[in-house]
């Protein structure tokens, strides 16, 4: 009996022994993968050209962003909660949100740039968080600067309060100081507009940043017109790549933003606004008709085929035909 009890720990212990090696070769595997679409965002935030990245919330629009044409993605923190049901407060974890990540990195060849909100915490939060992000092939995330659990920056008439400069500069030091892959992308987001303020607070807060070693600043504006943008554009003399979010004033032709000098645009919550009007329009004809006839005559829904596509299901024919026996 004894024999059989010590056998059983040694299997035990092996088994603990090989699941720890199994998740440092994954972590390994990613950290690597992920060196490589962290240059391509690096390279991207400080191209000539003005580049463009464009929202997904899980695996699937991931993948769909990518067969676009799209060179990166905004994996957007509003879209994410969304899908989930919550609010774009930190309802959701920081570790459910990584979660989202790990499927949508693996779908995908492209960088992704995370919308990390306010790192969840403190500095010890956020370059936690970073190391996680890291490990699963993400290759940059946006931090911004105001206080934890946040507002989302779109809110009418909410008050949107600052983290203070400093402290949020020496988050951006810590996570940098963090690294691994030095092209992991750290980017600032400063909100001094969005929570009211004049030019002359964003310039200091994105100096502040710059100096902590973001690799380039997000300048956010909810105003319809891009005057914001202009006037920081304009002040700012290109000191640091900087990436901005035309939400809310998506009249403005892009090419005044190559003008300004922009380095980045993101489309930002437009395939979570157009799956949820689908989603809404489909779901009401079905419960009023009664019938699947008018949805699939007018082609509103793909075939299921498509999805199984998407899913990339060929590879595991091959691999059933491969491994499984005959």
């Amino acid at each position: 009996m004894a024999k059989n009890l010590t056998s059983r720990a040694a299997n035990i212990i092996w088994k603990h022994v090989s699941d720890k090696s199994n998740r440092l070769s994954q972590c390994r595997y990613y950290t690597a993968h992920g060196a490589k679409k962290s240059a391509a965002l690096k390279k991207m935030l400080t191209s000539s050209n003005l580049e463009y990245i464009m929202e997904a919330h899980n695996g699937l629009s991931a993948k769909i962003v990518e067969e676009a044409g799209f060179q990166g993605i905004w994996a957007s923190g509003l879209a994410m909660s969304a899908q989930m049901g919550v609010r774009d407060s930190n309802e959701a974890s920081w570790t459910q949100v990584v979660d989202i990540l790990e499927f949508m990195s693996e779908a995908t060849e492209i960088p992704i740039l995370v919308d990390a909100d306010t790192g969840y915490g403190n500095f010890n939060n956020a370059r936690r968080l970073v190391g996680k992000l890291e490990e699963r092939g993400v290759a940059g995330a946006c931090f911004e600067d105001k206080l934890f659990p946040k507002t989302n920056s779109l809110h009418d008439d909410r008050h949107q309060p600052l983290a203070d400069m400093e402290e949020f500069a020496l988050k951006i030091k810590a996570c940098k100081d963090s690294l691994r892959d030095p092209n992991f992308c750290i980017v600032a987001r400063v909100e001094a507009f969005i929570a009211g303020w004049e030019l002359e607070e964003a310039l200091k807060r994105s100096e502040a940043y710059s100096n902590a070693g973001a690799d380039a600043i997000l300048m956010h504006s909810k105003k319809s017109d891009p005057s914001e943008i202009e006037a920081f554009m304009k002040a700012w003399n290109h000191k640091t790549p900087v990436v901005i979010v035309p939400t809310k004033y998506y009249t403005t032709p892009t090419q005044q933003f190559k003008d300004w000098g922009v380095s980045m645009v993101i489309w930002a919550n437009h395939n979570i606004r157009t799956s949820v009007k689908a989603m809404q329009d489909v779901t009401a004809q079905i419960y009023k008709e009664q019938s699947l006839i008018g949805i699939e005559k007018e082609k509103k829904v793909v075939p299921v085929k498509e999805i199984f596509r998407l899913q990339n299901d060929h590879e595991l024919v091959q691999a059933e035909n491969k491994y499984l026996p005959k």
